[in-house]
């Protein structure tokens, strides 16, 4: 197996992050809702006050190769508060291109989130998953995730901006 680093996403790395993002949203028959640009990906996660960070998952080359690093995976995660429990994370996308997956590389991705949360002072991370994603309910439990679906019956809602430009009377 070839070596795979986790680090964290730098400016440049934007045009990968959001080259997974497409693949994911197919993985996930959503193309069609992605609607974030490369600018927009910069500006949101590398300016003054960003609304994101990332974690890329790069596979090194081996000794004597020409080519550089290749980022084969992600993590998107923000940071949020719970009332009942303080700081959290929130890990809005893990993703390992299909080739490089069973290999422990969206393990490492978690694990490092982990410890993201842990040195912040977060209570917990949170996560959503699609319901017809076995491999990836499966492989959260094996960490230790809690499904707050089966054990709590939480369901999560969304406002998107038409509704929101309702509600605000815009």
């Amino acid at each position: 197996m070839a070596s795979v680093r986790i680090r964290e996403a730098k400016e440049g790395d934007c045009g990968d992050i959001l080259r997974l993002i497409r693949e994911l949203a197919e993985y996930e028959k959503l193309s069609d809702q992605v609607k974030i640009s490369e600018e927009a990906l910069r500006a949101d996660g590398f300016g003054e006050n960003p609304f994101y960070q990332c974690l890329v998952a790069e596979i090194l080359p081996v000794p004597g190769e020409l080519q550089g690093p290749c980022v084969v995976g992600y993590g998107l995660y923000y940071f949020s508060y719970s009332t009942w429990k303080g700081r959290t994370i929130y890990l809005e996308d893990l993703y390992v291109m299909p080739e490089y997956r069973g290999q422990g590389i969206g393990s490492k991705i978690i694990k490092n989130v982990a410890e993201v949360a842990l040195d912040k002072g977060c209570s917990h991370f949170r996560l959503a998953v699609l319901d017809w994603n076995k491999r990836a309910m499966d492989l959260y439990k094996a960490l230790g995730a809690q499904d707050l679906t089966e054990a709590e019956g939480w369901h999560f809602f969304c406002f998107e901006e038409e509704a929101m430009r309702e509600l605000a009377g815009r």
